[in-house]
């Protein structure tokens, strides 16, 4: 999977992640770590990246557009360490990877995961 890590988490995710074969790149590599939100959203859909993040904005982003993409992960679970948030990302990789790929928002929290199908408004509005 092609990821885009937020500056909220650290560095060390996107590198364990490329050295698990995926295309995975932390913000500050891309000399964004100012970069808004916004900005972050909008490179994550040029490229069909998913954003991976411990930000809850960029839900309310996805609230406000009705597309499909991209995918956002957010870690809201109380244990952010970095080899723990990986460990939870690789171990439900499996489980989520179709919804991430057909367009997710997914919500790790600390005893259950939440996968909501994009676009948003247009769930909330059948």
């Amino acid at each position: 999977m092609r990821f885009l890590i937020d500056n909220a988490l650290s560095p060390f995710l996107a590198a364990e992640l490329r050295r698990a074969g995926h295309d995975a790149v932390h913000v500050r590599a891309l000399g964004m770590a100012a970069a808004t939100d916004q900005a972050i959203f909008d490179l994550a859909f040029q490229e069909d990246r998913v954003i991976l993040s411990a930000d809850t904005d960029f839900g309310m982003i996805l609230a406000s557009r009705s597309t499909a993409k991209p995918s956002v992960v957010i870690f809201r679970q109380s244990d952010k360490r970095p080899m723990v948030v990986l460990t939870l990302l690789m171990t439900s990789l499996a489980k989520i990877q179709e919804a991430l790929q057909a367009g997710a928002l997914v919500v790790f929290q600390d005893r259950r995961i939440r996968i909501r199908r994009l676009p948003l408004l247009r769930r909330e509005q059948e």
